[in-house]
């Protein structure tokens, strides 16, 4: 019996043994050259800002590539190559081998939270009576004045769902008026906070700002890389914010944007967009940037990995991928998290109110 036992024992070691070894091989990959000239020569023709961050490619290869031949199995050639992709300063590049996927994570990690979301929950949201969970959007009234936390921009946003979730702010129930008149309704302003929102689709960005435009307005410009070169864009595509909805609906009082270093991408975007609207103030830390658009390829060995193609400039020049400045920069401190206080939510009703 013992004797079966250590029989039985020697088989399953060894046959993780050969698990392992078909993972890890010990040879250096005859493939790693075709891998690595792959990944860098397309993120040398195709990703978007080199110049801006300043960042030397070639030399980047001169230092990688070797290490790239000598890799003596997949984890080693992974992680080479995504030391070299960290070099980018991109939140928006990656790699992913199955095994793991890369990312430089610096764009949030140095910097305070200014976000308990825990706090906001228990201290703003559940003890109202008007708190709803909107599709992907929290809502409410807090100290009359409307108030919104939307997570995530890859939750899909309606038109219809925002016109709901404005009228809100616009009608009066409480006092039996339903008149839609934003100098009538319940809230002195609105308060939307992005936080800890690390982006998504685009297109909600835009479905949720031109909810609160006015006028026409031109919030950016998009160059698409089209040549090797690193200076090789197109002609600019021109951004604009507008509402098309029925003209009472629009919510003409004052809009407070919170916004941390969390809020990435379509986040960043959304802030920038928002800042060109009259009634909008910025509140918080600066944002974590992301102001290009990534796109996704694959390597020789079917590793997928993806970088930014474009280059966003807001309408004032600025280019967003270095983050979205606030109006009025506030921080949080653990004083405010102990007493179930967030501070910036705070200083906001108290800007909007004295509007």
């Amino acid at each position: 019996m013992k004797q079966n036992f250590f029989l039985i024992l020697m088989t399953i070691m060894l046959g993780f043994s050969s698990c392992e070894r078909l993972f890890i091989k010990e040879d250096p990959e005859p493939e790693n050259a075709a891998i690595f000239d792959h990944l860098w020569q397309t993120v040398d023709e195709k990703y978007s800002f080199f110049t801006d961050k300043n960042i030397d490619w070639d030399s980047a290869r001169d230092v990688f590539r070797p290490k790239a031949l000598n890799a003596r199995n997949s984890i080693e050639l992974f992680n080479v190559l995504a030391d070299m992709l960290f070099i980018l300063e991109d939140g928006h590049v990656n790699i992913s081998a199955g095994i793991d996927v890369s990312r430089n994570w610096d764009w949030f990690l140095e910097y305070p939270t200014n976000f308990n979301f825990d706090v906001i929950e228990r201290n703003y949201l559940v003890p109202s009576e008007d708190y709803q969970i909107s599709g992907p959007i929290h809502n409410t009234i807090i100290d009359s004045v409307g108030y919104m936390y939307y997570e995530s921009f890859s939750d899909n946003v309606s038109t219809s769902l925002m016109d709901y979730i404005v009228l809100k702010f616009l009608i009066n129930e409480r006092e039996g008026s339903f008149q839609i008149n934003s100098l009538d309704g319940p809230v002195a302003g609105l308060i939307i906070d992005i936080r800890n929102n690390g982006g998504g689709s685009i297109s909600n960005a835009f479905t949720i700002a031109n909810r609160f435009a006015n006028d026409r307005i031109k919030v950016a410009e998009w160059f698409y890389k089209n040549g090797s070169g690193h200076e090789d864009f197109t002609q600019a595509e021109e951004k604009f914010l507008e509402f098309d909805g029925d003209e009472d609906y629009k919510f003409n009082k004052p809009i407070v944007v919170l916004m941390n270093r969390s809020s990435y991408s379509s986040a960043n975007f959304f802030a920038s967009m928002m800042s060109f609207l009259p009634n909008v103030t910025l509140m918080g830390d600066q944002t974590g940037g992301g102001g290009g658009l990534p796109i996704n390829n694959e390597l020789p060995n079917g590793w997928r990995y993806r970088f930014s193609s474009t280059r966003t400039i807001d309408a004032n020049g600025n280019n967003i991928e270095f983050g979205v400045q606030p109006d009025i920069a506030i921080s949080l401190d653990s004083a405010d998290f102990n007493n179930g206080n967030d501070r910036l939510i705070e200083e906001a009703i108290e800007f909007i109110k004295n509007q």
